[in-house]
């Protein structure tokens, strides 16, 4: 098996890289080597592969430290949580190697367990309400506290509860696992260390019940594709009075035939023919908040040159900052000429073989041309 190449020195970070320095490291990885900027190349593909992949681990707070830890070994094997355990360590996933070092690292994580389950859901939004922001309203199925007990999981409110007889009041239960002591939640109280004396027949004493939900969920303008949301107490319910788990909303901004993120800044390529960036013209561009614009092009333009808008891109996320709007110029050479445009044409190449000052009239071509003699004079 091929040996993977650290994943810090992929993205060409250092390892105490901060996170905006490691997105700023994946953008231009990723411009560099994406598909469509390298058609054809297998090394380019294989590159933005690995870059990816390099990125989803470090830019997960969680996932970077087990990498710091573990190395590529923290992932195999269905790490993560995956089907196939932690590196060998049995099925429990990253969070029986951080209850299994715990002890050692004098932080023993608590049995006693806190808060419902989180949830996490996915949505999917153009690149046109990400930049106005809007309110998706998303399905959710999660259980919530149960309307006939009220969460308490009694079915009687004054007969209370007891200690748990499998945890003893822990909250949580132990195992040897090798020569590793792995602590998780009692499966008999989930993690409360009580037990109700006369459960509730609605929720079999559990608190919970299971029910779809639909909640609204505000994408703010300028959200990046990837952006996590936080909604606190909108995931599960606990149960027998604990407060319910977060909601955690993953954005995904799809692309656009017309424009191209890069932050909060913005790119439209717009073609122009030959003649219009000789001559000069002014064209009508779309903006991305849904509006048009008129661009004035100066005569003798060349391709790749940028037109700026200011304050005509993304807005930035938790700053009253905006970015630009760029007008990327691409000349188009014209096919499939009829007679009298050849004709046309051949007039003109003539013409501008016998302008004296061609320095002027095409510095590049000239000076390009200048260099290849003096490199084979040189010889």
């Amino acid at each position: 098996m091929a040996t993977k190449v650290d994943f810090y020195a992929v993205l060409e970070v250092e390892r105490t890289a901060t996170a905006e320095e490691l997105k700023k490291a994946y953008r231009k990885q990723a411009m560099r080597y994406h598909p469509d900027r390298n058609p054809g190349d297998e090394t380019a593909e294989h590159k933005f592969k690995e870059i990816n992949e390099a990125y989803d681990i470090l830019k997960d707070e969680q996932k970077r430290a087990a990498y710091d830890r573990f190395g590529h070994a923290a992932f195999e094997n269905g790490g993560m949580g995956g089907g196939g355990g932690f590196g060998g360590f049995g099925g429990g996933g990253l969070d029986d190697i951080f209850e299994m070092f715990g002890d050692m690292m004098g932080g023993r994580r608590g049995g006693r367990r806190r808060t419902g389950n989180d949830v996490q859901v996915q949505v999917e939004i153009t690149l046109s309400e990400a930049y106005s922001g809007i309110k998706k309203p998303v399905e959710i199925r999660t259980r919530i506290a149960c309307e006939s007990c009220h969460g308490t999981g009694s079915a009687d409110s004054n007969a209370g509860d007891t200690t748990c007889p499998t945890c003893h009041g822990a909250g949580a239960v132990r195992a040897q696992q090798g020569f590793f002591l792995v602590e998780r939640p009692c499966p008999t109280c989930h993690g409360s260390g009580k037990v109700v004396k006369n459960p509730c027949k609605s929720c079999r004493g559990s608190g919970t019940t299971e029910q779809t939900r639909t909640l609204e969920i505000a994408i703010p303008p300028g959200v990046e594709d990837g952006t996590r949301i936080r909604l606190t107490g909108e995931g599960e319910a606990g149960g027998n009075g604990v407060q319910p788990g977060d909601l955690y909303v993953h954005v995904s901004v799809g692309g656009s035939d017309i424009f191209q993120r890069d932050g909060a800044n913005i790119y439209c390529r717009v073609p122009l023919r030959m003649t219009q960036a000789a001559l000069g013209t002014e064209i009508e561009v779309p903006v991305i908040d849904g509006t048009r614009t008129r661009v004035k092009i100066p005569a003798g333009t060349q391709t790749g040159e940028n037109f700026r808008l200011r304050g005509k891109g993304f807005s930035v996320l938790r700053s009253s900052a905006r970015g630009d709007m760029y007008i990327q110029v691409a000349v188009e050479t014209p096919h499939h000429l009829s007679p009298r445009q050849k004709e046309l044409l051949e007039e003109f190449e003539a013409e501008a073989g016998e302008t004296q000052d061609q320095e002027k009239a095409n510095p590049e071509h000239t000076g390009f041309f200048a260099k290849v003699r003096d490199f084979f004079e040189g010889k």
